[in-house]
């Protein structure tokens, strides 16, 4: 039995008894939806086997879906029949009987030449019959040798001696000699050359190696499973076995394994569901969360209902959202952020030294007369993490992580101290406690210095007055600041103090200057970490001047750094009161309103205590300057550009969206969108026409043609225009107007098929129109008298001539067809007699009317010299309306443009003619003023 059958019956036999396939899954239409290659086998299988029926078209439809599925399928292979001469045409079947032929004449050849060899050369005794079939003859001394090597037979008594342990165990130990050795835990090489295998073997033995590994991954040995596939893989790379790798991977954790096996994967087949929902479990295991949800939303858009994919996903977001939650819990952190200036309250002058802190958001007020780049890191942000009760405040560097203090009030880790400072310190000449004037005095003997963190050259003058302080106060707070300025806290704290109890000694009533010192002193204190301290001194400059920026802001950092987030929330929304442009406020309000729903729940702001009401004067004490005009026009640009920008995105997806709405028909849902686009830019040509094209489609031939004469005026030579405007007149029967238009389609583009038969038509409806509108006249009965000779015939024949000069002199046109063909006429026999009366006989507001079908260069010359032949002398008034109205016909500039020289002359000569003439009704300026329309 081949392989082919033993498969195929192996299937047939051993699985349909276990097969529950519904009867209405063996349908054309289930199996060609389906998609599972396995289940298709399953159907395959039970069709086979005959037990719902013999389907012999549907056995053979559900055999070519599952070889577009899964060619290399097991159940695909079929037994081939044995060829007989049946099956093979007469010369192939007279080739091999002829090969087989001159085979058995080879055989018997050779058999006949072995018979006649000599099989022992020694023959001895010659009474030896010889060997059957053959003449050569076998020793009778080799024949009784043969006898004497036989075994005799043993006799009963030796049975009885005979130990059948011993012998078992003799037996046992040869055995397990010569048996090979335990391959349990021996895994075969992945070292295999394929080169000299065929494709179909080599597919053959990659599938054999692929299955050895299935089977040792069904007994959990993934270590040899490993090397089962990589020698498939070897042999024939295929998807199966790099995604049968990559899960043996996962069990063994080997990730960066799995995940190349799965990249392998994605390469060959870029949305294998499999490889993307092992690579995620690769990403989770590794900690790359973001990577795993990407790739499980992938599979689950493939297969929403994949019940592992879904499992992952919940476990990977609630792992994605501990670990989120885990660093914000890890530590807390805040900005502290001085700025480098004194109170509102301070006058402009005293400003210039008062610049204890300085946040990184500018809070309003003051200023510092020191450049930013001049500054010290008095208001710095300290990189220090907090711990319960340990009163350091927080900072909010996005690449800081956050520890705990040991101790209680520690100094700061690290402050950015000038150079010049830290040689100073080595060389001992700053020393702590000791105060910036005994530095000035030692340096120079005047009150100017060049202090640390300052360039050599820049003078910093103490003993500038701050407010109402004294002196010596001025001066204490001046080297307090600049201490702060070059990270000497603990110094500047001591100048601070001082002042603070000179201030008291001395009597001095300003309660915005102490309350400045008392708020300078707390950001020292918040810089060494000392919270408590801070706090008091900032709630005694809150009651020296209430509702001051900077102490609130300092006092809710130092209740947040010891965590009592419900007093810090209070301020910072005082904060914010304020000056709503606080950054640093905001920031730590939202961090902290998460902290109290975690801490207290809902109902987390009944917990707070009362925010205090600040008063509108405290609000609008901090308003922003005015910007400059520089700015302002940037911000304007800026702002026109980004309102340019979205307004062509938005025209561009309208237009598009109005372009599918006509495609798909849907022309009032058109009309919307065009109109949207209008409304964006109202100077868009090809809008105007499409939005012509939509009425048109829903006969509103009006505002078609509205459209059409926009867009005419914003592209005077637009094709689409003319055509559709056209089209609109032939809706309102305006067909003298449509040909117009339509002629003027053909004259930009002969080619149009189009506009060729519309014109055709139109021109049929135009004469029918015409017949219609002009009634039947009567015609004139002239007797014929024959008379003989020729007198009286030439008598008729000039009667006849005067009669029609009479009738062409007399007529008047009622429609511009009429007027057309007498105009025709005139031109053609040089008529200008007949072409005055009827230019005298036609109102000049409809001569434009009347010649634009006949508009041409010709005509226009013709024209021309009637009117300076003929009228000018008669009624130069009618000359001037004449020329007044005919350049409003359609197309003149256009004609105009293409008249010949001797014509223009003609045009030049009777502006010339009607500039002398005398009339009550125009002036020569206003025959100038016409001129210039024509020449």
């Amino acid at each position: 039995m081949t392989s082919a059958s033993f498969l195929q019956n192996h299937f047939t036999s051993s699985d349909c008894g276990s097969l529950k396939i519904p009867v209405e899954h063996l349908e054309y239409d289930y199996i060609d939806k389906c998609k599972d290659a396995k289940y298709l086998e399953k159907i395959l299988i039970l069709l086979r086997s005959g037990k719902e029926g013999i389907y012999p078209h549907l056995i053979e439809f559900c055999e070519n879906r599952l070889e577009k599925l899964n060619p290399r399928s097991r159940a695909l292979r079929k037994e081939n029949p044995v060829t007989t001469s049946s099956s093979l045409s007469a010369d192939e079947w007279n080739h091999i009987a002829d090969e087989l032929r001159i085979w058995q004449d080879e055989a018997r050849v050779t058999d006949t030449s072995l018979k006649n060899l000599l099989m022992f050369e020694d023959v001895v005794d010659q009474n030896i019959p010889p060997v059957r079939g053959s003449n050569c003859s076998v020793p009778f001394s080799e024949i009784s040798a043969r006898k004497q090597k036989r075994v005799q037979p043993r006799d009963y008594r030796e049975w009885d001696k005979f130990d059948v342990e011993k012998e078992c165990q003799r037996i046992d130990g040869d055995v397990i000699k010569n048996d090979q050795p335990d391959m349990r835990n021996v895994h075969p090489t992945t070292q295999v050359d394929p080169s000299s295998l065929t494709a179909e073997v080599r597919h053959l033995l990659a599938e054999r190696e692929k299955d050895k590994g299935n089977e040792a991954f069904r007994a959990n040995d993934y270590e040899e499973a490993v090397a089962y596939y990589s020698r498939s893989i070897a042999i024939m790379p295929s998807v199966a076995a790099y995604n049968n790798r990559a899960q043996a991977g996962i069990k063994l954790k080997q990730w960066k394994k799995a995940m190349n096996d799965c990249q392998s994967v994605l390469e060959l087949e870029p949305c294998n569901v499999k490889a993307l929902l092992r690579r995620a479990a690769v990403y989770n295991e590794m900690g790359n969360f973001q990577m795993a949800v990407e790739d499980l939303r992938v599979v689950l858009r493939e297969e929403p209902q994949n019940p592992a994919a879904t499992q992952l996903l919940s476990e990977t977001t609630k792992k994605m959202t501990e670990v989120r939650q885990g660093k914000a819990r890890k530590g807390r952190k805040i900005i502290i952020q001085e700025e480098e200036e004194e109170e509102h309250f301070e006058e402009t002058k005293l400003e210039q030294t008062d610049c204890p802190v300085e946040p990184s958001q500018t809070l309003g007020g003051d200023g510092c007369s020191a450049a930013p780049a001049q500054r010290g890191d008095m208001g710095n942000a300290q990189k220090r993490p907090h711990g319960k009760g340990d009163g350091g405040p927080h900072n909010e560097s996005s690449h800081s992580h956050h520890g705990h203090w040991r101790s209680k009030g520690g100094s700061s880790d690290k402050y950015k101290v000038p150079q010049e400072a830290k040689d100073k310190a080595a060389n001992g000449t700053v020393k702590r406690g000791s105060s910036v004037s005994s530095q000035a005095d030692q340096t120079s003997g005047s009150s100017k210095e060049t202090p640390p963190g300052t360039n050599v050259g820049e003078p910093v003058n103490l003993d500038v007055p701050c407010g109402a302080l004294p002196l010596p106060l001025s001066r204490l707070k001046n080297e307090g600041n600049l201490l702060f300025k070059n990270g000497q806290f603990g110094d500047a704290l001591e100048k601070y103090s001082q002042a603070i109890q000179g201030y008291s000694d001395a009597g001095t009533d300003s309660p915005d200057d102490l309350c400045i010192l008392y708020s300078n002193r707390a950001a020292c204190y918040l810089k060494d970490g000392n919270s408590q301290d801070c706090i008091q001194d900032c709630t005694r400059a809150l009651e020296l001047q209430p509702f001051s920026l900077k102490p609130l802001l300092r006092r809710a950092m130092a209740y947040e750094s010891l965590e009592r987030y419900r007093k810090a929330y209070v301020d910072y929304k005082t904060v914010l009161q304020i000056d709503v442009s606080v950054q640093a406020a905001h920031d730590s309000v939202n961090r902290i309103t998460r902290l109290l729903i975690e801490q207290d729940g809902a109902d987390w702001r009944e917990k707070l205590p009362v925010i205090p009401l600040v008063p509108l004067w405290a609000q609008q004490h901090r308003r922003e300057e005015p910007l400059s005009a520089e700015v302002l026009q940037a911000r304007a640009e800026k702002a026109a550009k980004d309102a340019e920008r979205k307004a062509e995105v938005r025209f561009a997806d309208l237009k598009q969206d109005g372009n599918t709405f006509v495609k798909n028909g849907q022309y009032q849902d058109a009309l919307g969108m065009y109109s949207d686009c209008l409304k964006i830019k109202p100077e868009e040509c090809a809008i105007y026409t499409n939005r012509a094209l939509c009425y048109l489609k829903l006969e509103r031939f009006a505002e078609a043609k509205q459209d059409c004469d926009a867009a005419l005026k914003l592209e005077p030579s637009n094709k689409k225009a003319f055509y559709r405007r056209a089209m609109a007149n032939k809706g309102l029967k305006d067909y003298l107007a449509c040909s117009t238009d339509l002629q003027e389609v053909l004259q930009q583009d002969p080619n149009v098929q189009e506009a060729e038969k519309e014109l055709e038509e139109v021109t049929n409806l135009l004469k029918q129109s015409l017949i219609a509108e002009s009634p039947a006249k009567s015609r004139k009965v002239i007797p014929i008298t024959e008379v003989d000779g020729d007198q009286e015939t030439s008598t008729v024949a000039n009667s006849d001539s005067c009669f029609r000069e009479e009738l062409s002199t007399k007529f008047q046109p009622s429609n511009a067809y009429e007027f057309g063909q007498a105009l025709n006429n005139a031109c053609s026999s040089g008529n200008m007699a007949a072409c005055a009366d009827m230019l005298a006989s036609t109102a000049p507001e409809l001569l434009p009317q009347f010649l634009s079908t006949q508009l041409n260069g010709q005509t226009i010359s013709f024209i021309v010299k009637v009117l300076d032949s003929h009228l000018l002398e008669k009624d130069p008034n009618l000359v001037y309306k004449h020329l007044n109205h005919l350049h409003t016909a359609d197309r003149f500039s256009v004609v105009l443009m293409l008249l010949e020289k001797d014509e223009r002359h003609h045009v030049t000569q009777l502006f010339e003619h009607l500039s002398s003439a005398e009339s009550t009704e125009f002036t020569k300026n206003d025959v100038q003023n016409l001129a210039n329309k024509y020449i």
